[in-house]
């Protein structure tokens, strides 16, 4: 195959997983070996697609597109530096998760930025002494013990973001320490057309719904002290109304029938307060009277205990 029949078979591959599946996510693809993005691609064999190309084939083959689906534009921002994209129908978060579990351990290389800090244990190195000084050099603080060099406290050696240096990366080899690990991580997720970042993936659908209610909330009052009426403003005023209506008819001699138990009461409460007592009253005679009952029946079976009279 030449290298443009290539292209294009590239270009229809893309075209047709872009039409297939809703959702891409665009990953960043450092340090990931052939071996383990072979792995990656197993594992999302039933999830969706991996496709990786070079940047400029990609943009191409999405430019190509717009004008049937405008909307791919939002992807061209992004594809830039080492970029591969996933493409999916499955829930996005169960396959962001999918994505970033594929991950292997790496030795530090000189010259790599740090993705965590690094830290040297605490410890005996089984190292002979005469290496004492390249520990020195590193601050490392050592001692000898039992004629092997043993680091004294745990030192930092690499912070977060900062490159490893040669001799940093020397002292962590011969440790065995392989401070990093590698694998695939999401910058960016396009679906049904917007672009978003993977942190909205982690909110919990309880924080979307008390944003939700806090935003209807704030729109109500604003609505309220605007006098602007919204959907959510309806409510409150119809409350608000009714409770004015209330308070005419108590004014008045208007009355409806809301108004009719409030007038009642406020002509003669102590009706009301009498009628509270009395029903409890009536509920605790019942109870007595019950209870009496019962231990009447149990005193008369424990006198019998079973037997006759003259038995």
């Amino acid at each position: 195959m030449s290298k443009g029949e290539k292209k294009a078979a590239y270009f229809d591959k893309l075209k047709d997983l872009l039409e297939t599946y809703q959702s891409v996510f665009i990953t960043n693809v450092d340090n990931v070996g052939s071996n383990q993005m072979h792995e990656i691609r197993r594992s999302m064999r039933t999830k969706g697609q991996v496709l990786m190309g070079k940047n400029t084939m990609v943009r191409r083959a999405v430019k190509n597109l717009l004008s049937e689906k405008p909307e791919y534009e939002k992807l061209l921002p992004h594809v830039k530096g080492n970029v591969g994209f996933v493409f999916t129908n499955e829930d996005l978060k169960e396959v962001r998760d999918l994505v970033l579990s594929n991950r292997v351990r790496a030795p530090a290389k000189a010259g790599a930025v740090a993705p965590v800090d690094v830290w040297v244990p605490a410890g005996n190195t089984g190292m002979e002494p005469g290496k004492t000084s390249f520990f020195q050099a590193l601050g490392v603080p050592t001692k000898i013990a039992r004629g092997t060099i043993e680091i004294v406290n745990d030192m930092h050696l690499v912070q977060v973001g900062n490159r490893v240096g040669a001799s940093e990366a020397t002292l962590l080899n011969m440790l065995n320490i392989s401070p990093f690990t590698y694998g695939m991580t999401v910058i960016q997720v396009y679906d049904n057309g917007t672009t978003f970042s993977p942190s909205v993936l982690d909110i919990e659908e309880s924080a979307l719904l008390e944003e939700f209610t806090n935003g209807i909330t704030r729109i109500a009052a604003l609505s309220l002290q605007i006098n602007y009426l919204t959907v959510a403003a309806v409510p409150h005023l119809l409350i608000n109304n009714y409770k004015d209506i209330l308070a005419v008819s108590v004014a008045t001699d208007y009355t409806f029938a809301g108004s009719e138990s409030i007038k009642a009461y406020l002509a003669d409460p102590s009706a009301f307060a009498v009628a509270a007592p009395t029903a409890a009253a009536a509920d605790s005679s019942a109870d007595a009277g019950a209870s009496k009952a019962a231990e009447e029946e149990e005193e008369e079976s424990d006198d019998d205990m079973g037997f006759g009279l003259f038995d």
